[in-house]
């Protein structure tokens, strides 16, 4: 016999909440690209901010940039920056926990650095953009390090709910 109030966590079957997250926000599958160009955007701009205090992140490199290459032969779309990247703990905590948005994050911790005329402009805000390659992709790699850091991380998932982490090699940040 159980004597007063618990409290539980809610349990979620993540592959049909990934699933239902992807299928209800998005009706064209072609959304993934502005979604993953604009979390592009985001990292660069988010490198520009750091960058005013910490002129070491650039890493010798000022040149912002975005790049599609598609490769028709392996069916492969990739979309690469060299803005902040991310550290291995931010990969599990912004790409491995489904809706957690570090660009919301960030935008919090602006808010009293700056005023709101001066706020960096950043499109994500809900955490799901990322999700979104999976309405056109079967696997999906993120191969990112963060600006000042020597070691890189790989993400990979099918989008069954599992996600495979491993150290990888990336001479630039991003």
């Amino acid at each position: 016999m159980v004597v007063g109030a618990e409290t539980f966590q809610f349990q979620a079957e993540t592959k049909q909440l990934l699933d239902l997250v992807i299928n209800s926000l998005y009706t064209n599958k072609e959304i993934f690209l502005r979604e993953l160009i604009s979390n592009a955007s985001d990292a660069i701009d988010k490198l520009r901010f750091e960058a005013l205090t910490k002129t070491e992140l650039l890493e010798d490199d000022d040149k912002f940039e975005i790049r599609l290459e598609a490769d028709k032969k392996a069916r492969t779309l990739t979309i690469s920056d060299n803005g902040i990247g991310m550290s291995r703990e931010e990969v599990i905590n912004n790409i491995g926990t489904i809706a957690r948005s570090g660009t919301k994050e960030f935008r919090e911790k602006l808010k009293d650095a700056v005023s709101d005329k001066g706020l960096v402009e950043l499109i994500g805000q809900f955490g799901v953009g990322f999700y979104s390659a999976f309405m056109v992709a079967d696997k999906v790699s993120l191969v990112t390090r963060k600006a000042g850091e020597k070691e890189a991380t790989h993400w990979e998932s099918v989008g069954d709910g599992q996600y495979t982490l491993d150290t990888a090699e990336r001479s630039k940040r991003g």
